[in-house]
């Protein structure tokens, strides 16, 4: 082999050399890189951790039935669910009578949801459960898909419950709803 040959070959086993060290100190990077992505937090929800929520309260829908002049309209509400599922009550009741000595008192059964929660989602200091109800009265059917999305806390705490194409926008004036992101064991 000439002198000519064996340095072309040489300077081609350097290059080499040093493309194989680069990509392997590539691929060594984005393994890393990768490795980090997947231990960092979901930004899009609380995944990885045990999320509980649970509560129940008193609540006043906002706004009443709506209409000219609106009724006022209470519910009991009580739930828990965490990554197995659980369960949503809330019974909406609504005076006799619009106006007059009647009309603080909420014993009319206007509708009554109770539910399986099927799933529990974080985002934002806030929980959404979703899952399948029956409901009784206004909105009445079996098997009717729930959204109920909850902030944390006592009164002035928020719940906001979709089910048979209604929305019902509430306060909590009495009561205290919990969301627990605790890691788990």
């Amino acid at each position: 082999m000439s002198t000519k040959n064996f340095l072309a070959l040489q300077l081609m086993a350097r290059h080499c050399l040093r493309k194989q060290k680069m990509w392997g100190l590539s691929a060594g990077v984005v393994l890393a890189a990768l490795a980090f992505i997947a231990l960092m937090p979901s930004a899009g929800g609380d995944t990885g951790k045990h999320v509980r929520v649970s509560g129940a309260g008193k609540t006043i829908i906002e706004g009443g039935t709506g209409g000219s002049p609106p009724t006022p309209v209470t519910t009991l509400i009580a739930f828990h669910a965490d990554a197995q599922g659980g369960d949503f009550e809330c019974l909406a009741l609504a005076p006799p009578a619009e106006s007059g000595p009647e009309s603080g008192q909420f014993e009319v059964n206007a509708m009554y949801v109770t539910g399986k929660v099927t799933s529990v989602e974080i985002r934002d200091g806030a929980a959404t459960l979703r899952g399948t109800a029956t409901v009784t009265g206004l909105g009445a059917g079996q098997n009717q898909p729930f959204t109920v999305s909850i902030t944390s806390g006592g009164p002035g705490a928020t719940v906001k419950l979709e089910v048979s194409g209604l929305t019902f926008a509430e306060i909590l004036v009495d009561g205290h709803f919990s969301i627990d992101l605790g890691r788990r064991d």
